[in-house]
């Protein structure tokens, strides 16, 4: 049974408590993160209409390892698919996804013809990759709710998973949330990352504290 319903239910409630102020790009921080940590068992990221990714839960820093952490954000997901090398390894289903994300970039441009950094950022892309330029050739306009990816993490191997996009109000912010079907490999291999997401930032035993709140 998918439970990409159940997330997406989850998403829309959360949506709901957020106002547009809150949501708008110069003060997403807190707002934004709050929703995302409350994802604990869900790799989740929050996007730009020029797909930069803007923040990430531990789960997906977990996911994306070696490639997104808090120190390389914001990740533009168009730059790292078609002119970093890793892109091709990371995502299982390149051409696939590659056919997927230049076609939501037409649907962008078309709705932003006039956003010099998403006009820079296809004339990069063109600029720099020919497989991008073919692509961008064909004018297809597409852009999916909900999509199956296989991913390629250094920690599990590959992982199928769903994702599923929901708009968030303001400054036209996505957020990204993966979900495993239940009692599947999948879903057992997300457990482990949870688990090592959790290790990772746990002090070391014994180490001393910097929070006074921790040390009351």
């Amino acid at each position: 049974m998918d439970n990409s319903k159940d997330v997406r239910e989850f998403l829309t409630s959360r949506r709901s408590r957020v106002t547009p102020a809150q949501a708008g790009l110069p003060a997403y921080g807190g707002t934004i993160e709050r929703i995302l940590a409350g994802m604990t068992g869900t790799p989740a990221y929050v996007r730009n209409a020029r797909m930069d990714i803007l923040a990430a839960n531990n789960l997906c820093f977990a996911l994306y390892t070696g490639i997104l952490s808090p120190g390389t954000l914001p990740l533009n997901l168009a730059r790292f698919m078609f002119l970093d090398p890793r892109g091709r390894d990371f995502f299982v289903e390149w051409e696939t996804l590659a056919d997927d994300l230049t076609a939501a970039l037409r649907v962008e441009a078309g709705r932003r013809p006039h956003d010099r950094a998403l006009n820079a950022l296809i004339g990069d892309l063109a600029t720099g990759s020919s497989e991008f330029s073919v692509r961008w050739a064909r004018h297809n306009v597409r852009f999916h709710r909900t999509a199956r990816k296989t991913l390629h993490c250094p920690l599990v191997g590959e992982i199928e998973l769903t994702g599923d996009a929901l708009d968030l109000p303001g400054e036209d912010l996505t957020l990204i949330a993966y979900t495993a079907e239940p009692g599947s490999h999948a879903q057992e291999q997300l457990d482990f990352l949870a688990s090592w997401s959790i290790t990772q930032q746990a002090p070391p035993e014994g180490a001393a504290s910097n929070d006074p709140a921790q040390a009351q």
